[in-house]
């Protein structure tokens, strides 16, 4: 049994039981299926199936302000998040906000190749309205805010009553904000953070991300009170027959 299956089953069982939280499941770049889909359209497809999932679904208690946590570095938690923002900006009338709040290791302003002097750091310490420190990407419908410049303690800026005020303004002005954290067993800013938030996914890497420490992020998460919307297992390969994987 390969160690990927084993990983695979793992999330299943603990993340969440069928038809319960929902679960993505994305492939390394020159992946193809069975079927001869590039990784791509997979790829494409299954972030689809989160935005649905989560966000777009019928009801007034459908979440719109939703933090992205990976479980340690190298869970592609930034990409997942960016991407979600930019399918879903695509796909909604509304306004979607993409906000850069991992201030350890921010990258969001080079997927998207904006200037990073003036964002979340800024908007904590600096007056003005919250617009002031967005800037439009890509899509009319898509705004991002970057982690700004570089601060000597993150975690100051993250318990901030005036983060707090920030995105209470975020949530009025943007029918969706979507939130990049720092790892959840690396940094106490994942809870932080996500208390501000409707509740927390979680994004796993295939290859790289332990049972251990799987479990001890969603123990974390849950302790603290926070509401774990789903689970992502990011870059996994094909050791896994397409039959079984279409059944996962």
């Amino acid at each position: 049994m390969s160690k990927n299956f084993e990983l695979l089953s793992q999330v299943e069982r603990e993340m969440a039981a069928p038809g319960d939280r929902p679960r993505v499941f994305s492939r390394p770049a020159g992946a193809r299926s069975s079927q001869g889909q590039t990784v791509d359209s997979i790829c494409r497809e299954e972030i689809i199936k989160l935005v649905q999932a989560i966000f777009l679904t019928p009801g007034p208690s459908a979440p719109r302000v939703v933090a992205f946590s990976g479980v340690e570095r190298g869970d592609g938690c930034s990409w997942v998040t960016s991407r979600s923002a930019e399918l879903m900006a695509s796909r909604v009338q509304g306004t979607v906000c993409l906000v850069d709040a991992n201030l350890r290791s921010p990258v969001l302003h080079q997927r998207f190749g904006v200037d990073n002097q003036s964002g979340l750091a800024e908007s904590v310490n600096e007056t003005g309205p919250v617009t002031k420190f967005l800037q439009q990407v890509q899509d009319e419908n898509l705004w991002l805010m970057t982690a700004g410049a570089a601060t000597d303690d993150p975690h100051l800026i993250l318990k901030s009553a005036r983060l707090q005020t920030r995105l209470a303004e975020l949530r009025a002005e943007f029918d969706f904000v979507l939130i990049d954290l720092p790892p959840v067993n690396l940094f106490a800013d994942a809870v932080t953070l996500g208390q501000l938030t409707d509740g927390v996914i979680l994004v796993l890497g295939a290859n790289s991300t332990r049972r251990e420490a799987a479990r001890k992020a969603k123990e974390t998460i849950e302790a603290s009170g926070l509401k774990l919307l789903g689970a992502v297992l990011n870059n996994r390969t094909f050791p896994i027959p397409e039959a079984i994987y279409s059944r996962l």
